[in-house]
């Protein structure tokens, strides 16, 4: 049996957890609300601020929904009590970013400004013009986002110039090993 399937998932106070007939489960907290539909294969049952997922047989394809089922209320009530941040770190000589708005403007060493503009449920707070947070209730869309600003300028491997410092966007807790550029 699935160890992440099987586990008991406990709901914090402040967070109300409803399931539908159509396995829609719909999960309130301080911080928002995020539904998601399951298959209906799996039974998802909410007793005494608890919730439990079964599934209803061994066929391999209810094994692999079984812990995802699992794993993705968990998220969803993480999400709506605590949210999610992710940290991007903006490397290189006069790379920056800014808030202007809805909009936050990337000034990357490209001959233009990307401008990046926040979808519905992210906020995006930009510290000391190299620190970027994106932050929100739903897991999958906070990564979704903070991947799509990394991708506006990858993190280099080679060192570049006398700061012997590296270009472009990383995240906070992401290590990268540096090689050493061309010598003139």
């Amino acid at each position: 049996m699935s160890r992440i399937g099987k586990r008991i998932l406990s709901i914090p106070s402040g967070v109300t957890v409803t399931v539908s007939k159509s396995n829609e489960v719909t999960v309130k907290g301080p911080l928002g609300e995020l539904k998601r539909q399951f298959d209906m294969a799996m039974k998802i049952t909410v007793e005494n601020d608890t919730i439990k997922v079964d599934r209803p047989n061994e066929l391999k394809r209810n094994k692999m929904l079984h812990g995802t089922t699992n794993a993705l209320i968990g998220t969803m009530i993480e999400g709506v009590s605590k949210g999610y941040k992710k940290t991007l770190i903006i490397e290189g000589v006069g790379s920056k970013a800014n808030v202007q708005g809805k909009k936050v403007v990337f000034d990357l060493g490209y001959s233009h400004p990307i401008e990046y503009d926040m979808p519905e449920g992210i906020n995006v707070e930009v510290e000391k013009n190299t620190t970027v947070h994106v932050s929100g209730i739903d897991k999958e869309l906070v990564g979704l986002e903070a991947a799509k600003i990394r991708k506006f300028r990858k993190p280099t491997v080679y060192l570049s110039g006398k700061t012997k410092q590296g270009r472009g966007i990383r995240y906070a807790d992401e290590r990268i090993k540096y090689k050493v550029g061309k010598k003139a």
